[in-house]
Order: C-alpha cells, then structure tokens, then sequence
C-alpha cells in the first residue's frame, strides 16, 4: 500500500514538473518587419510636416543672406580702414563704426539663432507626434498578423516579402494621424534654446531636419 501511494506521488510530481516545462517554453517566434524610414516619409501628415519645415528652412537662409551680405560688405570696409592705421588705435568715429557693427553682427546671429531653434522644435514636436501615433499601430498590425515580433527592415540581412508590413503601417497612420501640429514644443517655445531631436519610436517585441 504504501509503495503504491508513493509510486502515485512520484508520477504526479513528473506530471507537475512535465507541464510546468511546457508552459516555460517560448512560442515559436512569428516576425514582422516594417520600413519605418518609407512610413515616416510617405505618410501624409509626413509629407506636409516636411514641405512646411522645408519652406521655413528656405526663408531662414534667404533671410541669413539679408542679413549677413551687408555686414560682410561693412566688415571689409572696417578691415581696410583698420590696416590703414598701420597699428594705431583708431579714433572715435571709426571705433564708433566698429562697435555698431558688432552690434548688428550679434543682433543677426541671435535672430538665425532663434529662427533655428525653432524649426528645429518643430521638428521634434512632429517627430514625437508621429511616434505616439505609431506604438499602438505596431501592435495592431501584429495581432492582425498573428505576429509576436516587429523589427524595423534595416536592421534585418534579408527577409521573405511576405513578412514586409509597412504598408499596414502606413495605411493605418494615414487613417488615425490625418495631421501633426506644426508648433515648437511647449517646454522650447520662448526658451531660446534648441529642441532636442526626437525620432519615432523603433517597433520592438511583442509591441508594436530645418537648417
């Protein structure tokens, strides 16, 4: 009787042990990949977030040119009179000159300075719209799929074209991101500093430039 009750206990503690490694082991890994670079570029919120940016780009260097071809021109006027004084120390007028020229100088470098800035926060701003946007998208697409990983195209050698998912990716952004702010980030806009750059999330497992 009781080698039976033991030899009971012995296979219901292989029993256990059998199905507890069962349930431990990984399911077969299922892989999607995606192009996020083709995403973020073709979507249409994309585009039109990249034609403004650029336009801005444009004006800020006709803008710089403005500014900087008549100091260029008063800078070499300052540097001929400069060495005609031959080491002397110029007078009044002239230091006057040189003054109100580096004046204008910093003037024009804190405008393009600040323009900067905020084309670049801008930038970031759309950056992390695109990427809040994109986090639930991967895991859509992924159960849609029957996926249980995504990766990003260019960090894979080769991959089977039925695996590529971008398309899904990007029909499903163009329908839930119709549009992006085109605004500074709320934390830059008066700040004066530069934004930082941010880029849309990467798909990961089991989730989902103005001048």
């Amino acid at each position: 009787m009781t080698k039976t009750v033991l030899g009971a206990g012995a296979a219901l503690a292989a029993a256990l042990l059998s199905s507890t490694a069962t349930a431990q082991r990984a399911p077969a890994a299922a892989v999607v990949v995606v192009d996020l670079n083709r995403v973020t570029t073709e979507c249409n919120a994309c585009r039109t977030a990249s034609n403004s940016l650029r336009t801005q780009a444009q004006a800020l260097q006709q803008r710089e040119t403005t500014l900087t071809q008549p100091l260029n021109t008063e800078a070499q006027s300052l540097q001929t009179a400069v060495n005609a004084l031959n080491g002397r120390q110029p007078d009044a007028a002239l230091q006057a000159r040189i003054t109100s020229f580096q004046q204008r100088q910093q003037t024009a470098a804190q405008e393009v300075q600040r323009t900067t800035n905020n084309i670049r926060s801008i930038q970031a701003n759309v950056s992390q719209q695109i990427g809040r946007a994109l986090n639930p998208i991967y895991s859509q697409v992924m159960q849609q799929r029957g996926a249980n990983i995504m990766v990003e195209m260019g960090s894979t050698l080769a991959h089977a074209g039925a695996l590529d998912v971008t398309g899904d990716v990007l029909a499903r952004l163009n329908q839930s991101l119709p549009s992006v702010s085109l605004t500074p980030l709320p934390q830059q806009q008066g700040a004066g500093q530069a934004a930082p750059t941010a880029q849309p999330s990467r798909p990961a497992q089991n989730r989902p430039r103005g001048r």
